[in-house]
């Protein structure tokens, strides 16, 4: 997927956001937060929403990234419906600072997802293999013996990814700046892209 065309002005204000986004999850780091790349993701799927926690793993000009099961719900949602919405809370700062971005989700390519996959521990590697994510599951005793099957499977090798996991990519078209206030008076700046491919930057009100 391709980063958003805009013009110099534009893109400006694109990249504007995303160092804005960058200083506030170092901030974020900085100031204790445990797991400052946790964000809700919402997915739709015939029209009801659907949310969980999932971690960032990476960003730049081409979006935000993560990485899942390709079987899991929230794959099927975006099979169905392509467009998300992504939020980070960080409480640490200030009087809580909320990024929310929305955009269209689509894979990233299969080297990409390789080379996060080999980046991980063995065991979150063994378990992308062993978990039939969001499928309904009778014991924990059953995950555990899939778990052992494929650990004995790769015995002495290399973990190769599973086809069934990958990466996503979520290109914004949306980025919202909270800022939290005492007495609820709080900042919001929103950036976002129109259908022209320019980015514009604004306020709301609280």
């Amino acid at each position: 997927m391709n980063a958003p065309s805009a013009s110099a002005e534009s893109s400006a204000l694109y990249q504007s956001a995303l160092a804005t986004f960058g200083s506030l999850l170092e901030q974020a780091r900085t100031a204790g937060d445990p797991e400052a790349t946790a964000m809700t993701l919402a997915t739709v799927r015939a029209g009801r929403p659907h949310a969980r926690v999932v971690l960032l793993k990476g960003y730049d000009e081409h979006g935000f990234r993560f990485f899942t099961n390709y079987e899991s719900a929230k794959a099927g949602d975006l099979a169905s419906d392509p467009w998300a919405a992504l939020c980070f809370h960080w409480k640490t700062l200030r009087e809580g600072v909320q990024v929310r971005i929305e955009g269209r989700i689509g894979k990233v390519s299969a080297a990409e997802s390789d080379a996060y996959f080999a980046s991980r521990p063995r065991g979150s590697q063994l378990g992308a293999w062993a978990s039939l994510q969001s499928q309904p599951l009778a014991a924990r005793a059953e995950f555990d013996t899939r778990y052992a099957q494929f650990e004995a499977r790769f015995a002495g090798a290399e973990v190769p990814r599973p086809p069934h996991w990958g990466g996503y990519l979520l290109v914004p078209d949306a980025i919202e700046f909270w800022y939290g206030a005492n007495f609820r008076l709080h900042e919001r700046q929103l950036f976002r892209l129109d259908a022209a491919g320019t980015w514009s930057q604004g306020m709301l009100y609280p």
